[in-house]
């Protein structure tokens, strides 16, 4: 039965490039959560007044990777120390966030970052953490946008490194 996990850490292009590559992931879509308005638009979004941030819709087996995985990966994938902001992507739209889709999954997410805090070697975490009330999808033109604009200079310059990365620290979770 395949589960869902969401998460939001920076621009979705990014998490969703990510999290397509990982051995047990079923499907990604793109979207946004975490706010209050009604079917936000990017536009929306981007202004920053939506409490909405970019997302993504994680459907995976758990008979293949654990949410201990993903969580795993997200926390490498992403700067969880810095509020509303990844790289150049600012506001708070971009913050790191994990919206929780069970009981397990929120206990799970708040033990990994007690841990994380406990390192000395990272930051403060300042990763939200709520329940998934809504989901939308962002608009088509977002969903697979790595894999339709691979020779972007976003995707070369921001997502290729993300992918290298994944790959050197967790290739027993990468697909071939």
């Amino acid at each position: 039965m395949p589960e869902i996990a969401v998460f939001g850490g920076g621009c979705f292009w990014c998490i969703e490039a990510v999290f397509k590559q990982l051995k047990g992931v079923m499907g990604v879509i793109s979207g946004y959560a975490g706010g209050t308005t009604v079917n936000p638009t990017y536009e929306r979004i981007s202004a920053g007044d939506t409490g909405h941030a970019e997302v993504v819709k994680v459907i995976y087996d758990s008979a293949h990777i654990s949410y201990e995985d993903l969580l795993t990966v997200f926390f490498a994938m992403h700067d969880a120390t810095t509020l509303n902001k990844q790289g150049n992507d600012v506001g708070t739209q971009y913050r790191s966030i994990i919206l929780y889709t069970s009981d397990a999954q929120k206990a799970a997410a708040e033990a990994f970052i007690v841990k994380l805090d406990s390192d000395t070697a990272t930051g403060k975490i300042v990763t939200e953490l709520k329940p998934l009330k809504e989901f939308y999808d962002a608009e088509d033109y977002h969903q697979d946008y790595y894999e339709n604009n691979k020779t972007a200079p976003y995707c070369e310059i921001v997502i290729n490194p993300k992918l290298a990365a994944l790959k050197e620290k967790f290739n027993s979770l990468v697909v071939g």
